[in-house]
């Protein structure tokens, strides 16, 4: 999957640096790969994010192209768990693992009302 580093991605647009690619834009676009691997699910159903683990290697400057690639390593239940790579110019920025759940929607959202 590939992305573009815009200025909303930039650690400086977070207030937390230069005018890079932020290390939480990095983990979004990390799991936005691993969330279309784990797609299409039955109707109803969908992933959240439960867990990450990140090393962000490398910076990358902004309007950069980013390539990530996403593995599912295995399944146990509702539980997926993902390695994720992003890419630069061929160069790896950044790897980790990436948890997934299968989740309810109609379930999720009622416990989060309380109902």
């Amino acid at each position: 999957m590939r992305f573009k580093a815009g200025p909303e991605h930039s650690a400086s647009h977070l207030g937390s640096g230069a005018e890079v690619l932020s290390t939480p834009s990095l983990i979004s676009f990390m799991e936005r790969a691993c969330k279309a691997l784990a797609e299409p699910l039955p109707k109803g159903q969908t992933t959240v994010g439960v867990r990450i683990d990140v090393h962000h290697l490398r910076a990358a400057p902004i309007g950069a192209e980013i390539e990530v690639k996403a593995t599912l390593l295995s399944i146990d239940g509702r539980r997926l768990v993902f390695w994720a790579e992003a890419f630069r110019d061929g160069e790896r920025i950044g790897q980790g693992i990436h948890e997934r759940r299968i989740i309810d929607e109609d379930e999720f959202l009622k416990g989060l009302r309380g109902s």
